[in-house]
C-alpha cells in the first residue's frame, strides 16, 4: 500500500491503463472538493461514474486489484487533502429514479433525500419528513442508517439493492440486516443502487405541516446556508455530543479556515479557505478536549477517506474510516 500511494502522490501509478472498458465515464486526477458539503479535499486518482448497474457490475469484476472508495452525495464525509489513491465510484443521476407504487417507494440510491420527501409529499406518503432536513443521498442515508427527529431509514426501509465488491448483485430484505444507530453492518465495499421504502397514507397538508416543523426546528437550532459536513460526532450513548462540546469551551473554536459553529457545536463549519488537516486537527482537539472534561470519547460520524497531503504531512495513512 505505502509503495502505491507513494506512486499516487508523484502521479506515477499510471493506473489509468489498467481500466478495463466501461459505458460510464473514468476520469484521472479527478478534483473532488467541490463534490462535498465541506468543500474540501484532494483529487481522485481515477473517478468511475458508471452508466448503468449492468456496467457497475461489470467494472467490479474486471477492474485491477487497487483501492475502492464509494463517494455519494459528498455530505457526510471529509475528504483529506492529498487525495483518493486507487478508484473512486460515484453513482450519477442515471440511479435518481424515483417511483411510487401504492405506500411503496422505489428509488436509485443517488436520489437526493430531499427529493424523496417531495416525492412522497406529492402520493400522500408519511414516513419521509423526516429525510427533507438530511442532506446527501438515499445511498449515503442507507450506509449510515441516517436519521431525524426520532426517525430512522431503518423505519421505513423494506429492501435494498446493489453490487458487491466483485461484481455481484444481491437483495437484502427488511430483517436480514440489523440496522442500528448510524450504523449499517453491511461490508464498506458494497453499492447500494436502489431500495424499497415503505409509508403511510396521509393528507399532504398534515406530511407538509410536519415537513416545515422540522424545517423551522433545524433553521433554530443548526448552521444553515454554510459549509459544514452535519454532526461531526455520533452521540454517546444517553448523551449529546454538541453538550459536551461546549461544555468543554469548544464552542466558536477554530483551527485555520475549521471552526466548531457556534450555533450548534456539533457542527464545523468551512470559513472560507479551510483545509480537510484543518478540519481533522480542530475536531481531535475537541475530542481530547471533550475526553479531559467528560471522559468521554466521541466517535466521528463524519466519514474521513484519503491520504494527507504531503505539505501537511499528519493524520492521513490511505485507510478509510
Amino acid at each position: 500500500m505505502l509503495s502505491f500511494i507513494k506512486n499516487f502522490f508523484t502521479g506515477k501509478s499510471g493506473l489509468m491503463k489498467l481500466m478495463p472498458e466501461v459505458r460510464g465515464t473514468l476520469t484521472a486526477n479527478a478534483p473532488l472538493a467541490k463534490m462535498t458539503w465541506l468543500g474540501v479535499g484532494g483529487p481522485a486518482e481515477i473517478l468511475y461514474t458508471p452508466a448503468d448497474e449492468e456496467d457497475l457490475s461489470w467494472f467490479l469484476s474486471a477492474r485491477p486489484n487497487v483501492p475502492v472508495t464509494i463517494l455519494g452525495g459528498g455530505s457526510n464525509v471529509l475528504i483529506r487533502d492529498g487525495g483518493i489513491p486507487g478508484i473512486v465510484i460515484h453513482l450519477g443521476r442515471e440511479f435518481s429514479q424515483i417511483d411510487i407504487d401504492g405506500t411503496a417507494l422505489k428509488c436509485g440510491t443517488a436520489a437526493k433525500n430531499a427529493e424523496v420527501a417531495k416525492a412522497a409529499l406529492d402520493a400522500g406518503l408519511s414516513g419521509f419528513e423526516f429525510l427533507a432536513g438530511i442532506p446527501g443521498t438515499i445511498g449515503g442515508a442507507i450506509r449510515m442508517n441516517a436519521g431525524a427527529h426520532g426517525c430512522e431509514i431503518k423505519d421505513i426501509l423494506t429492501e435494498m439493492s446493489g453490487v458487491d465488491g466483485i461484481g455481484k448483485k444481491f437483495t437484502i430484505q427488511k430483517g436480514e440486516i440489523p440496522l442500528e444507530y448510524r450504523l449499517n453492518p453491511l461490508p464498506v465495499n458494497w453499492i447500494f443502487t436502489r431500495a424499497v421504502f415503505e409509508g403511510r397514507t396521509d393528507s399532504k397538508e398534515n406530511i407538509q405541516k410536519r415537513m416545515t416543523e422540522y424545517r423551522e426546528i433545524r433553521e433554530r437550532s443548526q448552521p444553515v446556508g454554510v459549509r459544514t459536513a452535519g454532526s461531526m460526532f455520533k452521540n454517546p450513548v444517553g448523551l449529546k455530543a454538541w453538550q459536551l462540546i461546549d461544555k468543554a469551551g469548544c464552542r466558536g473554536l477554530r483551527r485555520g479556515g475549521a471552526m466548531v459553529s457556534e450555533k450548534h457545536c456539533n457542527f464545523f463549519i468551512n470559513t472560507g479557505k479551510a483545509t480537510a488537516a484543518d478540519f481533522e486537527m480542530l475536531a481531535e482537539t475537541v475530542r481530547q478536549k471533550v475526553f479531559d472534561t467528560s471522559n468521554i470519547r466521541l466517535e466521528w460520524e463524519v466519514r474521513r477517506i484519503g491520504v494527507a497531503s504531503k505539505r501537511t504531512g499528519i493524520l492521513g495513512d490511505g485507510k478509510n474510516d
